[in-house]
């Protein structure tokens, strides 16, 4: 499968986040050039995951909202557990926004537990400030 266009990616960011921020082509571009970095991506969807020693990260997950709740966000989370144990992660994590109830039960689904609350960690277009939930999942 060829790689994505940054642009193409950043665009379906958009059109799925307003909280956090969407990311700009250039931000997709240099975290998936990183050697830490993986993106895993289909059609409808990408997963930009991290590497840091035996810690593997999901920094987002994007869906096409024409086609949520088709199996696609759970086949990347899937894929990034998947690629995280190949890589040698021995832990998991992610930052989803306390109030986003379809992501949290995507990654619930997915084996991840809710370990911790950051207060205020995003922040809205309006200049609100919303808690994120720190999710972990053991991947020994």
């Amino acid at each position: 499968m060829n790689a994505p266009d940054p642009v193409a990616l950043a665009r379906l960011h958009a059109a799925c986040f307003t909280t956090p921020r969407p990311w700009s082509a250039e931000e997709i571009a240099q975290l998936a050039g990183d050697d830490a970095s993986f993106l895993l991506h289909r059609p409808e969807g990408f997963l930009l995951g991290r590497q840091i020693l035996d810690e593997a990260e999901i920094l987002t997950l994007a869906v096409d909202p024409a086609a949520r709740r088709q199996g696609t966000g759970r086949a990347l989370v899937a894929a990034f557990l998947s690629e995280a144990r190949r890589r040698g992660a021995a832990t998991a994590l992610l930052e989803v926004a306390a109030d986003n109830g379809p992501a949290i039960a995507l990654y619930e689904a997915s084996g991840f537990r809710r370990s911790g609350r950051r207060p205020g960690y995003y922040r809205t277009p309006e200049g609100l400030r919303k808690d994120a939930e720190i999710m972990s999942i053991a991947l020994g």
